[in-house]
């Protein structure tokens, strides 16, 4: 059921963005009296789900879930209709309007999709504002994961700077983008009173930007697994656990982190297990039996009960730069990676993800925040990858406008169609390039 809820989201988020995707270019192309023969959410290679005509536009659901389009009457696109070409030029065609129309309407697409992604991030932080853990309230330093402390970084430490970023945000992730974008290649970090700077290996950097790391951390706030409410009729109640009680082990082994008692019971399904408990001064040994689903029937207080949260609340007015803003950070992150791509800092086969990739990214159960983010972010690649100058995208179409604008000479027929053939084969390769590694990465953690 979490995975059907999981993929739900994606294709929901997916759907969303094709079509106002699809809407800016028909929208602009019905501005200038231009004919819009299809209009379609996924493509329809060969026969469609649903399909209606409306006036000269015929609208549908393809089957084939890699995107959507519109079809423009004199356009030459991924179509390949070349019997329309052939015909006499008509005033509703795309072909006989001013270049500066058609880039307008090829502009149509990327234009919603940026501006949907300020909307989303602006509303987003109107709406809940922003909140963070300082990392001056971590005063205990930070609870090196395993990659953490593969990197070099121990319990309590207390993380300055990365590079010559400062460390102002509790976030693990803010450390790994500066390492991998930002040539960050130090961490420096407060070690029972002693600076110590860590070094980051070149190898470390292609590792945290690959497969291998993708849904791992480095390091998380320390917090005591202290049991906030019991559960009746569950394992817990029935072995006398009570409100209060701060887990301190479970089988013998002694455990102080949440995360990692956490961990631990999910790795009993319907088992026995000894959980020893500190109350008050009293430390007990309680024996019980998991659930089938490898739960003890117990809510614990997480870390923003045991941190106090920077909280930024946002006025109307205010939310729109500040959502701006954050579009564009994601605008820059994306330059910066395909720069690193190109420079071999990244490689690009373990970088990329396909479908099943993004699909993972959303939670297993529903939650608007992280599901509107996401589909912000989404909204910002989706316009950043289409205008990648490349024959079939949006981006090769404005390319050869502009050329046209600038030197006076549009592109015959003939060349548009080889480039926009030989554009869409790329981007059949591209795909496929990305779902082997959805597909190699989905083996390898079988």
């Amino acid at each position: 059921m979490s995975t059907m809820i999981m993929i739900a989201q994606f294709f929901l988020s997916l759907s969303l963005l094709i079509v106002l995707h699809e809407a800016g270019h028909f929208s602009a192309a019905r501005w200038f009296n231009t004919r819009v023969e299809k209009f379609y959410l996924f493509f329809d290679p060969w026969f469609s789900l649903i399909k209606k005509k409306i006036g000269d536009t015929e609208y549908g659901v393809g089957w084939l879930p890699l995107g959507g389009y519109v079809k423009i009457a004199g356009m030459i696109d991924e179509s390949m209709d070349k019997e329309q070409m052939k015909g006499p030029v008509q005033p509703w065609e795309f072909r006989a309007k001013p270049a500066w129309q058609r880039l307008i309407i090829m502009l149509g697409g990327v234009i919603v999709n940026f501006l949907l992604g300020f909307l989303i991030f602006a509303m987003m932080l109107w709406y809940w504002g922003e909140s963070y853990v300082a990392s001056s309230e971590a005063k205990d330093g930070i609870f090196a994961l395993e990659e953490g402390k593969k990197l070099g970084l121990q319990d309590g430490d207390k993380i300055i700077s990365t590079g010559d970023f400062p460390f102002d945000r509790f976030e693990d992730r803010d450390v790994i983008n500066h390492i991998i974008l930002d040539d960050a290649r130090s961490i420096k970090v407060n070690r029972a009173g002693k600076e110590i700077s860590i070094p980051v290996a070149p190898e470390t950097v292609k590792y945290f930007a690959g497969s291998k790391f993708k849904g791992k951390r480095l390091f998380e706030l320390p917090y005591p697994f202290i049991i906030k409410e019991v559960a009746g009729g569950k394992p817990a109640k029935e072995a006398g656990i009570i409100p209060g009680d701060k887990v301190i082990g479970i089988n013998g082994q002694k455990m102080e982190q949440g995360s990692v008692i956490l961990a631990e019971i999910a790795k009993y399904k319907s088992s026995p297990m000894s959980v020893t408990i500190k109350r008050g001064n009293e430390v007990k040994e309680i024996n019980l039996t998991t659930t089938k689903n490898a739960t003890i029937g117990v809510t614990l207080g997480i870390p923003d009960d045991y941190y106090e949260l920077s909280y930024k609340r946002y006025g109307f007015f205010e939310s729109i730069p500040a959502g701006i803003k954050e579009g564009i950070g994601v605008l820059t992150t994306q330059f910066k990676a395909v720069g690193k791509m190109f420079d071999g800092t990244l490689d690009a086969a373990e970088s990329l993800g396909g479908p099943i990739a993004i699909a993972k990214i959303f939670p297993k159960e529903w939650n608007a925040k992280a599901f509107w983010k996401l589909t912000a972010t989404l909204s910002m690649i989706l316009a950043f990858m289409n205008l990648l100058p490349i024959p079939a995208l949006d981006g090769g179409h404005v390319m050869f406008l502009l050329w046209e604008m600038i030197s006076g000479r549009k592109p015959s027929d003939k060349f548009m169609e080889i480039t926009t053939l030989i554009g869409f084969i790329i981007l059949m390769a591209f795909m496929i390039l990305l779902f082997g590694n959805d597909i190699r990465r989905e083996i390898l953690n079988w």
